[in-house]
């Protein structure tokens, strides 16, 4: 009977280091992806700096003057340019200036929504 006992401690254990093994955590599938894509990394360049520089800075920067002239917002939208900016510039690997863009987009989506509830 303490046979039985084991083996099903063996098997049990087993399931779970199979199961530890295959789960992979969404930011880790992230930054490998942004790993893969160094090698389009003057492509995301420049799809950054036009969709900062030309479209999502200026008509951030439009919406907050025009719903009041928030300071502090206006620093916020041209901070969040900025790091994208200083990151392409320094010729930082994808698997920083992805997620940099990203978070600068989200910064920008925060701005403009701070605008419109203020």
């Amino acid at each position: 009977m303490t046979t039985a006992i084991l083996a099903t401690a063996v098997i049990n254990q087993t399931l779970a280091g199979n199961y530890a093994e295959q789960r992979t955590s969404p930011f880790a599938t992230f930054f490998a992806w942004c790993t893969a894509q160094e090698k389009n990394r003057l492509l995301w360049t420049g799809i950054m700096l036009t969709v900062h520089g030309c479209v999502l800075t200026p008509i951030t920067v439009l919406l907050v003057i025009m719903t009041g002239l928030n300071v502090v917002l206006l620093t916020t939208s041209i901070f969040a340019m900025t790091f994208v900016l200083i990151t392409n510039l320094a010729a930082l690997p994808t698997k920083y200036t992805l997620p940099t863009f990203i978070l600068s987009l989200v910064v920008d989506i925060l701005v403009i929504a701070a605008a419109f509830s203020i």
